[in-house]
C-alpha cells in the first residue's frame, strides 16, 4: 500500500476514504468480512465440544486458528471506529469551516492508516509461530569493550522498540561487560506477533563510531549479534530429560550497596547432549529463576528440533557465522555522517539517533518483504 499524506476538507472526501476501507475489509480479497465471520462461529463451535483436546494436534490448530481470526474481527472493529469518528469529524469540521475539527479528522484517517499498513504487514507474518512471543538473546562480538557498549545500546534499542508497540519485555539475564556495557542479555519479549516482527532482526549488527573508549578519539567497528527463537506454550511437547541436563546456581550480579544479592538465586542449566546453555538471575527466588531458565531452555531446544527436521539450520534461530567483518545484516554508522544501513533490503535511514531509539518499523517491514518475496520465488 502506497503511504498518502490525508488531508479530508469536505464530508465528500471522508466518504471516498470510507468507501475505499469499506471495499478493502469486505471486497473478498485481502479481507473478507463475512467469511471471517462464518469461519468464527464454526471455530467457536468447535472449542466448546468436550472431546476436543482428545486430538491434541487438532485442538492446537482450533484454537489457533480462533485466535487468529478474533484479531482480524478486532482490526475490522478498530478500523470501523476510526473511520466513523473521522467521517463526523468532517462533516462537522466542513459545515463550521472550523480547521481544528478538520485536523482531528485527518488524524484519525492517519490512524487508520497506519491500523490498515500493520495488517498488510501482518499478512506477511503467516509462519508457525509468528504470532508468538520471543526470546531475544544479544551477544557481544569483535570489538572489546565497544563491542560490549554496543550490545547494550542494542538492548537499549529494543526495549524502546516494545515500549513503543505497547509489547512487555522482560530482561532474563544479563551478563556485564569487564569495563562498561555487556557481554550479553536474554529478553523475553510478549506481544502479538512478537516474533514475527523481531526475526526480521536475527543478524550481527555493526556499529561504526568515534570510540568514547580511545583516549586518542580513533573512529572504531564493534560488532554485537543478535539471535530470535519463539517462546513455546505448554501445550507444545519438548522432550527434556532431567538427567540430560546439569543445574549451577551463583549469585545473581547487582548494582551494588543494597541491591547486592546476598543468596545464589541465579540459574544456568547446561543441557549436555546439545550443549544449549542459558541463565537466567531476574528473579530473587532461585525456584522462579529455574523456571524461566527452562522456558527458554524449552523454546531453544524446540528450535534445534525445528532446524533438524526442516534442514534449515539458520532460518530461525539467526546466522552462525562469526560475529565480526563481512557478516553483518546492518551497519550503524555515527561518524563521520549519521546513517543505518541494511545490507538486505538496501533501506537507509540518516536519523541514527531515531534508529537507536527503537524506530525500526521500516528496517522490519522491508525485511518481510524480501522475505515473502523469496518465499514466493520473486526476484
Amino acid at each position: 500500500m502506497r503511504r498518502q499524506t490525508l488531508q479530508p476538507t469536505s464530508p465528500s472526501s471522508t466518504s471516498a476514504w470510507t468507501g475505499f476501507a469499506g471495499a478493502w475489509t469486505s471486497s473478498g480479497g485481502v479481507f473478507d468480512l463475512g467469511a471471517v465471520r462464518a469461519r468464527h462461529e464454526e471455530l467457536e463451535r468447535e472449542s466448546g465440544r468436550p472431546d476436543l483436546w482428545e486430538d491434541r494436534e487438532r485442538a492446537e490448530r482450533v484454537l489457533r486458528e480462533k485466535t487468529s481470526l478474533e484479531r482480524e474481527l478486532t482490526l475490522h472493529s478498530q478500523l470501523g471506529g476510526l473511520l466513523d469518528d473521522a467521517e463526523v469529524l468532517a462533516e462537522l469540521g466542513g459545515e463550521e469551516g472550523d480547521a481544528a475539527t478538520l485536523r482531528e479528522a485527518a488524524e484519525k484517517l492517519v490512524q487508520a492508516e497506519t491500523r490498515l499498513e500493520d495488517a498488510e504487514l501482518r499478512q506477511l507474518l503467516g509462519g508457525e509461530h509468528d504470532a508468538s512471543n520471543a526470546i531475544l538473546s544479544i551477544n557481544s562480538g569483535e570489538g572489546g569493550t565497544d563491542a560490549c557498549d554496543w550490545a547494550e545500546m542494542l538492548l537499549r534499542m529494543y526495549l524502546r522498540w516494545a515500549e513503543r508497540r505497547d509489547f512487555k519485555a522482560e530482561i532474563l539475564n544479563l551478563q556485564e561487560g569487564e569495563e562498561a556495557g555487556i557481554r550479553g542479555a536474554t529478553v523475553s519479549v510478549s506481544g502479538e506477533y512478537a516474533y514475527g516482527y523481531l526475526s526480521a532482526e536475527q543478524g550481527v549488527h555493526r556499529l561504526v563510531r568515534i570510540s568514547p573508549f580511545d583516549s586518542q578519539a580513533r573512529r572504531q567497528t564493534a560488532f554485537a549479534s543478535v539471535a530470535v527463537v519463539p517462546e513455546i506454550d505448554d501445550s507444545i511437547e519438548v522432550d527434556v530429560d532431567e538427567g540430560d541436563l546439569r543445574i549451577d546456581t551463583y549469585r545473581a550480579s547487582g548494582a551494588g550497596g543494597q541491591h547486592v544479592n546476598k543468596t545464589d538465586s541465579a540459574v544456568r542449566i547446561t543441557h549436555m547432549p546439545s550443549g544449549v546453555v542459558v541463565q537466567c538471575q531476574n528473579e530473587r527466588s532461585q525456584h522462579k529463576n529455574k523456571a524461566q531458565a527452562m522456558k527458554v531452555l524449552r523454546a531453544k531446544l524446540y528450535e534445534r528440533q525445528r532446524q533438524e527436521q526442516e534442514a534449515e539450520l539458520r532460518k530461525l534461530a539467526g546466522d552462525k557465522a562469526d560475529i565480526g567483518f563481512g557478516s553483518q545484516i546492518r551497519s550503524y554508522t555515527l561518524h563521520p555522517q549519521q546513517r543505518v544501513k541494511d545490507h538486505r533490503t538496501d533501506v537507509e535511514i540518516g536519523n541514527a539517533d531515531a534508529v537507536l531509539d527503537g524506530d525500526l518499523d521500516r528496517f522490519v517491514r522491508a525485511t518481510l518483504l524480501l522475505r515473502s518475496g523469496a518465499a514466493q520465488g520473486k526476484p
